[in-house]
């Protein structure tokens, strides 16, 4: 059960923006994420952009508003604001996503949830796809020592969810409302918990994903991690499982991060998607911010559509197609569903007209 895909890829979905892709047209991304904040509130321990050091800056919002108009007239289809910082910390976050969905543009969150408030779940609500607390563990103990935070965060978090998902309900609003947790050592006890709390409280599902070890990240506690010892949990928590909510196992992903093999040998893609930082610098990969090589331009000196067709991405896209070596990438990096599919669109085996 998995009826969003999370443990897959919607590519698919978009025929015609693969098919221009396969003639070797232009194309722009489908979705985007965003930064709208370098700075965050917890100091997780799997925290993957550790390295980009929290900084505290936010995207100007009359720019980067100007900027959403443009991409929803270019094609852009959804942009999930997350990224390297907590994105809800950015004052005008409520009114960018408004203005996100008043475009056009399918609008999902990724956060913490500490400042989830009920006001602002009143505000935004409304423009909101999805939105995926990460919280990850059972208890406040737990909780704590893995986000590096207040316990009490954790009975906030939950309050806050609890408020938005009667929001939700009360004024019949298509927002789906999940939670996630990172299985790590630490609480790979308290994912039944968990399960029990987020079934309880109304959310739509739980996702239950491995850990992935960023090269530039600080943290290396989890690098030798296997989750093979651990696979009898999707059976376990398959019981919580009904008509309203879902707990995803991500099984076959967690398979990858012990296995470590791909099925392609390059990076196709990147022209799908886009990643905008807290400092407004537009990157073809979240796991090489920071990489020159990877950096298509700012929005705050260029349109989207002059930083999209410009030289200096064209210039990226033929060096990580023709020389990137992706067994040095990030093992279940973002993209490595889209890989897998697009790598066999170019390189189909045999027989394939037998459908």
């Amino acid at each position: 059960m998995d009826k969003y895909r999370i443990d897959s890829h919607k590519l698919i979905y978009h025929v015609d923006r693969v098919s221009a892709w396969l003639s070797g047209r232009l194309i722009y991304p489908i979705y985007t994420e965003i930064a709208t904040a370098g700075t965050c509130n917890h100091r997780c321990t799997y925290c993957a952009l550790d390295y980009m050091g929290y900084q505290h800056r936010f995207l100007d919002k009359t720019v980067l508003m100007d900027r959403l108009r443009e991409m929803a007239g270019l094609g852009v289809r959804s942009v999930m604001f997350a990224g390297e910082g907590e994105p809800l910390l950015h004052k005008d976050i409520a009114e960018i996503i408004n203005h996100t969905k008043d475009v056009g543009i399918d609008v999902a969150i990724t956060t913490n949830g500490v400042v989830l408030t009920p006001g602002l779940s009143r505000r935004i609500l409304r423009s909101v796809t999805w939105i995926k607390v990460s919280i990850n563990g059972g208890t406040p103990e737990t909780y704590s020592r893995i986000h590096r935070c207040n316990p009490e965060d954790f009975d906030r978090v939950i309050h806050n969810i609890a408020e938005a998902v009667r929001f939700k309900r009360q004024n019949n609003i298509p927002c789906t409302i999940g939670m996630q947790i990172v299985l790590l050592p630490e609480n790979c006890g308290e994912v039944t918990t968990l399960a029990e709390r987020a079934r309880a409280i109304g959310v739509d599902y739980l996702v239950v994903k491995p850990y992935s070890q960023h090269h530039l990240s600080h943290t290396t506690l989890y690098k030798d991690f296997r989750y093979s010892d651990y696979l009898h949990l999707g059976e376990e928590l398959r019981r919580f499982n009904s008509a309203d909510f879902q707990v995803i196992f991500r099984e076959r992903t967690m398979k990858k991060w012990d296995d470590g093999r791909r099925n392609y040998e390059r990076c196709l893609a990147l022209p799908f998607w886009a990643y905008i930082d807290a400092g407004g610098c537009v990157w073809g990969c979240s796991a090489y911010l920071g990489d020159e090589r990877f950096l298509y331009g700012n929005i705050y000196e260029n349109t989207f559509k002059e930083i999209w067709e410009g030289e200096r991405r064209l210039r990226s896209l033929r060096w990580v197609e023709n020389e990137l070596d992706t067994s040095n990438c990030r093992v279940n990096c973002r993209m490595d569903e889209i890989n897998r599919y697009l790598w066999e669109l170019r390189h189909p085996s045999e027989h394939v007209n037998f459908i």
